[in-house]
């Protein structure tokens, strides 16, 4: 039989954004609707879907050999696993997802400690009870099944996650203070990490995933110059960018490539355009590994 890794994905708010990752990084992943167990046009990994608040359980315990999960369920499970790499991914934005401690805006509280005798509500328990014990503030920490920032007006506070901040405004709420910064990671359990076949798998698999992210903002930039503008050229491009430069059939002539953020192409391809540069077009990149 050939060997496989059984890799965990987060099903969920994570799923989509995971998967079209995944997608970049030259992965074809199907799943049918009802389905837990996502196809995947590599025959060297068995996929199986999990909340990512249990993810890092099953990794742990052996079920998967790797998954991805926030850092935040790491912590409330308190789960024993190798960290093999960061991905800078959430299911809205690029950003974090931030873990707050918010209250009503008309509440009388400023700070964590104008708590103390309250009741807090929250998904990430572990991790809210570990916050006010190290401040040594006693307060009750309550498990919510949801509509967390409902329960801001019926409590005392919540903990709650969020990336844009957007719904905790709509709910007129004010942050008091921020309980956790999280992002995704790619994990193993300890055991598939010490098996070579396995842990080069997953070595590959997160210089992929970075890959991908690393190309999501950025665009192959090319075009044609005289050479006797190249040296202008080369000045304006962004320093640490290291450009091909081809001498064309017509001496006189050059053809430079370079990867760079998109933004930063945009700006560009006019000050090129005035220094003569022609034939210029940008491409899209999957995955960009340094």
């Amino acid at each position: 039989m050939e060997k496989k890794v059984k890799i965990g994905l987060p099903k969920g708010s994570l799923q989509d954004s995971t998967f079209d990752l995944l997608r970049r990084a030259g992965f074809d992943v199907t799943i049918s609707s009802r389905s837990y167990f996502p196809a995947i046009d590599d025959p060297q990994l068995e996929g199986v879907m999990f909340r990512a608040q249990e993810m890092s359980r099953y990794v742990q315990e052996g079920t998967v050999d790797v998954g991805l999960t926030g850092y935040d369920w790491i912590c409330e499970n308190g789960s024993d696993v190798v960290e093999v790499c960061e991905l800078i991914y959430s299911k809205a934005t690029s950003r974090p997802a931030r873990w707050v401690l918010a209250v009503p805006q008309e509440s009388p509280v400023q700070r964590p400690e104008d708590l103390r005798g309250g009741i807090v509500a929250t998904e990430l328990v572990n991790v809210t009870r570990d916050y006010f014990a190290r401040r040594q503030v006693d307060v009750r920490v309550e498990f919510s099944w949801g509509a967390t920032e409902v329960k801001a007006r019926l409590l005392d506070g919540i903990v709650e996650v969020t990336e844009t901040g957007s719904s905790l405004k709509a709910n007129n709420l004010r942050i008091i203070d921020e309980v956790l910064t999280s992002t995704t990671r790619l994990i193993a359990n300890k055991a598939a990490w010490t098996d070579p076949f396995k842990r080069e798998k997953i070595e590959d698999l997160a210089t992929l995933l970075h890959g991908a992210i690393e190309g999501r903002e950025k665009v192959g930039l090319k075009m044609n110059l005289p050479a006797a503008r190249l040296a202008e050229v080369l000045a304006i491009l962004p320093a640490e960018k290291s450009p091909t430069v081809n001498h064309l059939a017509d001496e006189q002539f050059v053809a430079i490539e370079v990867v760079l953020e998109e933004s930063l192409a945009r700006d560009l391809i006019g000050k090129v355009r005035r220094l003569g540069a022609s034939g210029i077009f940008t491409y899209p990149l999957n995955l960009v590994i340094p």
